[in-house]
């Protein structure tokens, strides 16, 4: 089946999601500067990964800090409210040894190490019309399809165009074209290309709905399209049932079916993925299933994140035939009286791995968090990361990592 969507179909959405929202739309009471606000947000990141397999490299090793001032306008008055958002990022290095380079946190130099500093400015003009927004420019997206990295210093970003139409009770619609995307460690916007398949493109367009059956069920479909790499149809179901007694159970479902677009090359992938979690006052216990079927791995934005539940610190499980189990366990410590402070921790276990060598291939992944954010007085905000992670397989890289983040944010107004 061919799933295929012209630029022609795409825009017509947009458009008329724009002129549904027009229809009784009240005038808005807004004001640009009085609705506005900013902030500064100082992030200290320490990151180490020890490569443990032979003949690799001994470590990756780099600490920077970074900052963030984020300045969103309010919009104008009248049916429809215009408005303007900033994004200015910097990252200064404080200690990249020599041959430590490469942790992603600063971008290269041509020596084969890591540049002292780097900034960019990021605009976001928008618009709103009754429930319904535009956004153009520079943008941070979080989609079943697309979804920004924020894994380092400073965040990811894309250019483009992104609709969100609430005007019916319990339906959102979403609609965007993205034209480059901007790495967590570089200045430069490039075209995008698809993650462990390659091609260039200058296009994404994605659109679809999510819809609240109930209060505490959910669904939600996406069409995605990289023009000339991949398209892919999304289908999710998110369900919370209380339990009683502060017991909940939460159900997360995905597939996504994947072909090629154009004539790059063929392409076949479907990934399925879910995730129960169990939840006791502090105690979250959560059991998920990923699999991949097809020809290929699952495609996604190169540099970007995918949305898969197996998704994690450092892999994505989404290799060629891949089948993955994880086990997870969260611990919120406000429940023995010291709020702010938490605990993660989960194994992850891929095997059935199409491989080059002989034989199947086999990978795990074992990551903890542990985190603290001060609650109140002068500090009040300040937050305290540990992320630690190890990797073992017989296809590719055996890693031991730690990062430490310590992060801060100021409102200015």
């Amino acid at each position: 089946m061919n799933y295929s969507l012209s630029t022609q179909r795409l825009y017509f959405p947009v458009g008329t999601l724009l002129g549904l929202s027009l229809l009784g739309a009240p005038v808005a009471q807004a004001d640009f500067i009085a609705d506005s606000k900013g902030s500064l947000e100082a992030r200290n990141f320490y990151f180490n990964r020890d490569f443990r397999q032979d003949g690799s490299r001994d470590k990756a090793e780099e600490w920077a800090q970074g900052f963030l001032l984020r300045m969103e306008s309010g919009y104008t008055a009248g049916t429809l409210g215009f408005g303007l958002d900033a994004l200015g990022m910097a990252g200064f290095k404080l200690d990249s040894g020599g041959g430590t380079a490469g942790t992603n946190l600063l971008p290269p130099d041509l020596s084969g190490g890591s540049q002292d500093r780097y900034g960019e400015l990021g605009l976001t003009a928008k618009v709103r019309l009754s429930k319904s927004t535009l956004r153009l420019g520079t943008l941070q997206i979080k989609d079943p399809v697309v979804n920004s990295n924020d894994t380092r210093l400073l965040p990811g970003t894309f250019k483009g165009a992104l609709v969100n139409v609430q005007e019916i009770d319990r339906l959102k619609l979403t609609a965007g074209q993205l034209t480059q995307i901007n790495f967590v460690d570089s200045t430069d916007y490039q075209d995008m290309t698809a993650n462990r398949i390659g091609g260039q493109s200058d296009k994404f367009q994605f659109a679809g709905a999510d819809y609240q059956f109930l209060p505490n069920l959910t669904a939600q479909y996406r069409y995605g399209k990289l023009e000339n790499i991949y398209q892919q149809n999304y289908l999710g179901l998110v369900h919370l049932l209380d339990m009683g007694a502060g017991q909940s159970l939460k159900s997360d479902v995905r597939y996504a079916r994947s072909i090629e677009d154009g004539n790059f090359r063929d392409l076949d992938n479907q990934a399925f993925g879910a995730m129960f979690t169990y939840s006791l006052g502090g105690h979250a216990l959560g059991f998920g299933y990923q699999r991949m079927s097809g020809d290929d791995p699952f495609p996604y934005i190169g540099r970007s994140d995918p949305y898969l539940v197996n998704f994690v610190q450092i892999g994505d499980f989404a290799n060629v035939d891949e089948h993955s189990w994880q086990t997870r366990y969260d611990y919120n410590f406000a429940a023995l009286g010291v709020p702010g402070l938490s605990f993660m921790t989960r194994y992850i276990s891929g095997d059935n791995v199409q491989r080059s060598a002989p034989g199947e291939g086999k990978e795990w992944e074992r990551d903890t968090d542990i985190a603290y954010v001060v609650q109140d007085g002068t500090l009040k905000g300040l937050g305290f990361k540990w992320r630690n992670a190890s990797v073992r397989s017989n296809f590719g890289n055996d890693l031991d990592e730690n990062r430490l983040i310590v992060s801060y944010t100021l409102a200015l107004w």
